[in-house]
């Protein structure tokens, strides 16, 4: 028995023949010591709801009951899952939430309780990872709900999360939309042999904090904006932001840039002036 009275996972899997799928994005991790680092990871969880992406048999699901959080909302795409979930349930009565459904096409507001803030920690699911990120930092109204997301993703998307235009290599559209809303650290990394089936690349842990007033900005602005930028980003500035469709010499002008920069080059701030001065010119031409 595990320190939670529960089998060890390694066990539930077998029994439950919980062959991860590719086709599922699933890594499963089985060491117990790793899952309760990351939940210890996602800040204080007692009195907070925790929500998880992508549970598989449950042994983040299990750290974070451990680490005292209130109650546990795993959403769960996988029914072969659920069986292995609900024994966790039974062990923590109450305390635990299986949402059978894809992450993707949910809105976060209708799964949590009303009002209450929680907190996201999740081994998420390599193929929909980012995605999610992305759907939860391009919400139209911020702060959002959520206090904190700890997530483990490839350690490569990690660093384009964390990236600032220090690091031209790394830094891209994700860089700009997670350093404009939020704060992101990483915390560790995770070797292959951790996981099973061992992925071709070493995961990280990473914590992104909300900022609670960033600059005002419209998101599908600053969305445009980068996509243009970093679409074409070996071009300057003045080259790339035609695909606008407008003159980029007034953007230019008015984020206070001469037009020969690369989009690597360019701070978050001042793609976000860029957005803004985008979003006028439309705002202008619809009259």
């Amino acid at each position: 028995m595990s320190d939670d009275g529960l089998p060890p996972l390694r066990d539930v899997v077998a029994r439950h023949d919980l062959a991860p799928r590719k086709s599922l994005g699933q890594n499963f991790l089985f060491d117990l010591n790793l899952t309760r680092r990351i939940a210890r990871c996602g800040g204080p969880l007692a009195g907070h709801d925790v929500l998880e992406i992508g549970p598989g048999p449950g042994g983040l699901t299990r750290a974070l009951l451990l680490e005292g959080a209130d109650r546990v909302i795993a959403i769960e795409r996988d029914p072969r899952c659920l069986p292995a979930l609900a024994e966790i349930g039974e062990r923590w009565p109450d305390r635990l939430e299986v949402v059978e459904a894809d992450a993707l096409a949910l809105d976060l507001a209708t799964i949590v309780r009303p009002g209450r803030p929680f907190r996201i920690v999740a081994n998420l699911p390599y193929n929909v990872g980012t995605a999610l990120l992305v759907n939860w930092l391009a919400v139209p109204h911020w702060p959002p709900p959520w206090l904190s997301a700890t997530l483990m993703f490839q350690r490569e998307v990690a660093d384009r999360i964390a990236s600032d235009e220090t690091e031209p290599n790394d830094y891209g559209r994700l860089g700009v939309l997670a350093g404009w809303r939020t704060r992101a650290e990483i915390l560790f990394d995770v070797p292959p042999q951790a996981f099973v089936p061992a992925p071709k690349v070493t995961s990280a842990v990473i914590r992104i904090e909300p900022r609670p007033d960033p600059l005002p900005c419209p998101v599908r602005a600053l969305e445009g904006v980068t996509r243009a930028a970093f679409g074409q980003r070996r071009k300057m500035l003045r080259q790339s932001l035609k695909s606008l469709g407008t003159d980029p010499a007034p953007l230019l002008a008015a984020a206070g840039l001469a037009g020969t920069e690369r989009a690597e080059d360019v701070p978050v701030a001042t793609f976000v002036a860029l957005a803004r001065a985008w979003q006028d010119v439309r705002d202008a031409a619809a009259g």
